[in-house]
């Protein structure tokens, strides 16, 4: 098997954005480029990763296995480019980074472990928090740079941002629902069903920018903050929820499994990135972690960060 990593690249922004089209226009590249690229990895592989709808595509399990793996390559060829180049000499120092909780536990994780080998005398302190008091941080100088959810950034005057992950929003649902098995699905599908309703993080507010356009409303069951919570309950058969590819695991703590299916409406995906105060002086150690990050995710649109 010769892997190649245009073949990684296409596969991540297809998973990603949850279509061909999007995939495409993401890289500047043809529809069939991506084809292509997909059809000899899966070939290669021996392993289907992608189940194709009318409206788009979504990962299979082996697809969700080999996405952790696909990132870590691509993020491990974007540190190998840029520790050589950009700097040439050791930095040290400390960066403040805020993080809001579904950052926290789903994105930062690798990437530190990752920055913290390429720039060992550097410290980087995360300070946890929601998207209104991040904002407060960045704009008086608490924090030097945030990895947040840049999809709900309110203060975008005083702040500046760099998108990093555009992550799909699809149905969760156990395994056998009867939803599942339809062509296609709309929110009035889900208006009936009992609606597991995430609220951290303002995840809550987000889902009602795409609810709030249609004559329908969720029929939430419960509220609650706990990821684990939603991803047991979903799988228990209490009901259904929608929320982003990058918080997805195909199995609950108790071992049930959940699926996914990607909706006809228009659901606004959940976008991560960088953000930081727009008149800042960065210092060298918070420029290294923006250029770092920004790096790992290199389809995202450049910015320079002095």
């Amino acid at each position: 098997m010769a892997l190649t990593f245009r073949q990684v690249r296409h596969f991540i922004a297809t998973a990603e954005t949850g279509k061909v089209s999007a995939a495409a226009a993401t890289l500047n590249v043809t529809q069939s480029a991506i084809t292509a690229s997909i059809k000899l990895l899966e070939a290669d592989l021996g392993k289907k990763l992608f189940e194709r709808h009318s409206n788009g595509v979504t990962l299979t399990f082996d697809g969700q296995l080999f996405l952790q793996r696909a990132r870590a390559i691509e993020a491990c060829v974007a540190d190998a480019v840029r520790s050589p180049h950009r700097w040439g000499r050791q930095v040290d120092g400390t960066v403040d980074v805020a993080v809001s909780y579904t950052v926290a536990g789903y994105f930062m994780p690798s990437l530190l472990s990752r920055f913290w080998r390429a720039f060992p005398s550097i410290t980087v302190r995360l300070h946890e928090n929601e998207r209104d008091a991040i904002e407060f941080g960045l704009v008086n100088g608490r924090v030097d740079v945030a990895v947040m959810l840049v999809s709900n950034l309110h203060d975008r005057g005083a702040i500046r941002s760099r998108l990093l992950l555009r992550s799909p929003r699809r149905m969760w649902a156990p395994a056998g629902h009867p939803l599942l098995q339809k062509e296609r699905v709309r929110l009035a599908d889900l208006a009936a069903e009992p609606y597991l309703m995430l609220t951290v993080d303002e995840a809550e507010r987000s889902a009602m920018r795409y609810w709030r356009p249609t004559p329908h409303v969720p029929n939430v069951i419960f509220r609650t903050m706990s990821m684990e919570a939603v991803r047991s309950m979903v799988a228990a058969g209490m009901g259904i929820t929608i929320l982003s590819d990058m918080v997805y695991r195909p199995w609950s703590l108790e071992g049930h499994r959940i699926d996914l299916k990607t909706l006809d409406d228009d659901i606004h995906t959940m976008d991560v990135g960088l953000a930081w105060k727009s008149d800042a002086d960065l210092s060298p150690a918070a420029q290294a972690f923006c250029e770092f990050v920004a790096m790992a995710y290199p389809a995202a649109e450049p910015v320079h960060f002095e």
